[in-house]
């Protein structure tokens, strides 16, 4: 499998809300990623397999040393074959060019694997507070 995985990888708004959709196992919603990724993001990385979206992770910062992983998603038909653990490492490697020391992740318990055994982050304890009530 030949995955293509680039940093600041072009995308369509349409094709990542599909993908998230399917990786997220939500509704397909409208949402102005390119603009987003524009305004807010350190970086972001794409990872196609014969020209199709296949994975995409988000990377914000704080401005300083802190760079948080959002949105990793990998399409389902794709998942198990190391396309996630290559977005992480390029989004790492990016994070790190830009002068961050911490490349942070929140994830749920079924999810640990992943990062922590095949991406190698620490565990930490983080907290979420859900601030929309829907």
């Amino acid at each position: 499998m030949d995955i293509d995985v680039r940093a600041r990888g072009e995308l369509a708004d349409a094709e990542l809300d599909a993908l998230h959709a399917a990786a997220f196992g939500h509704p397909v919603t409208v949402t102005p990623w390119r603009q987003r990724l524009a305004d807010h993001s350190l970086t972001w990385v794409t990872a196609r397999l014969d020209g199709r979206l296949v994975g995409f992770v988000n990377v914000v910062g704080d401005g300083g040393v802190h760079a948080i992983l959002l949105d990793t998603c990998v399409a389902p038909d794709v998942q198990g074959r190391g396309v996630g653990r290559a977005l992480v490492d390029a989004a790492a490697a990016e994070a790190r060019r830009a002068g961050c020391h911490w490349l942070h992740a929140d994830y749920e318990p079924h999810l640990v694997d992943f990062y922590e055994r095949a991406c190698g982050m620490r565990h930490s304890e983080a907290g979420l507070l859900r601030l929309d009530q829907s």
